[in-house]
């Protein structure tokens, strides 16, 4: 007694390598995305600092805010 037919062994031993080769692809490309954005955030130093040099927050301000943020 046969439990499959000519298509599913078909695609179970000739075609099942194109499943697993853009399920991989897909996997690569999602892990390329969350990577990438993580590269792009600035860290809160960062942002103190440039809001600093762009005359935004006085001297005493930036020293204070760095000291809350390495603490």
């Amino acid at each position: 007694m046969e439990f499959y037919d000519e298509s599913m062994l078909n695609f179970m031993g000739g075609h099942m390598w194109i499943f697993w080769l853009i399920l991989i692809v897909l996997v690569l490309i999602g892990l390329k995305v969350i990577f990438q954005q993580r590269g792009d955030s600035e860290s809160a130093l960062e942002i103190l600092k440039k809001r600093y040099a762009k005359g935004e927050i006085t001297k005493e301000e930036f020293e204070e805010q760095k000291k809350t943020l390495l603490s």
